[in-house]
């Protein structure tokens, strides 16, 4: 009886704590310019972050119009199901990206392990290219994140807004 009692307390309080929600550390306005062939967006933002995971609510005349949850393993769109992120990528930017690449562009980070990075005095900049797969230019000045592929038509901007 007691090791029945002790379960079910256990099973409640793992289920409170599953339902409970993330706690964020950081939380950023920003303005976000999101084009790829699946989907546009721009106008204002934020993003909220902590150790484990990512989210960016996007909103169009004041209203949220699209959420990403981007966690360990998957990406979650507001108006699809969660992806783990190679499909979400196949489905949304380019097969052919690194599986992380849309939290190390939120996160104003070097993708491609640091291919091709030049150090400049407020940031870095990248420019990656192959042949018939994607042509990157990358970079992470000042405030402001812009990452653009010509070949698969994807245009990702990102000015942050607050100190």
């Amino acid at each position: 009886m007691l090791i029945k009692k002790i379960f079910y307390i256990v099973l409640l309080i793992w289920g409170i704590n599953g339902c409970a929600s993330k706690v964020y550390v950081k939380q950023e306005s920003l303005f976000i310019v999101f084009k790829t062939p699946a989907f546009k967006h721009a106008d204002l933002g934020f993003v909220y972050t902590n150790a484990d995971e990512m989210k960016i609510e996007m909103y169009s005349n004041g209203q949220a119009m699209m959420a990403f949850k981007i966690g360990h393993e998957k990406i979650c769109m507001s108006w699809f199901k969660c992806l783990d992120k190679k499909s979400f990528n196949r489905r949304m930017l380019s097969e052919y990206y690194p599986v992380d690449i849309l939290r190390h562009i939120f996160r104003g980070e070097e993708i491609f392990s640091g291919e091709h990075k030049i150090k400049r005095r407020n940031g870095f900049t990248q420019k990656i290219v192959k042949s018939n797969k994607y042509n990157i230019n990358y970079s992470v000045l000042n405030k402001q994140i812009i990452f653009r592929d010509t070949i698969n038509n994807i245009l990702i901007k990102i000015k942050r807004l607050g100190v």
